[in-house]
């Protein structure tokens, strides 16, 4: 299992990110967590353009807290599930995860402590 983790504010760096990453990685399974972060991002400035961003991921994983008063229409979006708590999306992740995998974790900003939460349980 490799760990990523890139600072993502806009769905055009989310995309680049993933084309990057799925260029170095090919067909191995990756796992896309994205925390609704920015101020435009939780405005909902990207609602039309985030879940595109996300396609090249195989599953991807929205942090959406009760806050954030906008709603992502995952309807035709198979790869994406959106978690409301840190634990849920935590379980998610650490259900879905293998050892050949690689999981990139995007946000601008400390993402409440979700990388070594997630290494931790990984790891046992």
């Amino acid at each position: 299992m490799r760990v990523y983790d890139d600072f993502a504010h806009h769905p055009t760096a989310i995309a680049t990110t993933l084309a990057g990453l799925r260029a170095n990685i090919g067909e191995q399974k990756l796992i896309a967590i994205l925390e609704l972060r920015s101020n435009t991002m939780k405005m909902g400035v990207h609602k039309e353009t985030l879940l595109p961003s996300l396609a090249l991921a195989d599953e991807a994983f929205i942090f959406m807290p009760d806050e954030i008063d906008w709603h992502v229409d995952i309807e035709n979006h198979s790869n994406v599930r959106v978690f409301k708590t840190m634990d849920k999306l935590i379980e998610a992740v650490v259900s879905t995860a293998g050892p050949k995998n690689h999981i990139l974790f995007m946000s601008n900003g400390g993402f409440g402590g979700i990388h070594q939460k997630v290494e931790n349980l990984l790891a046992h």
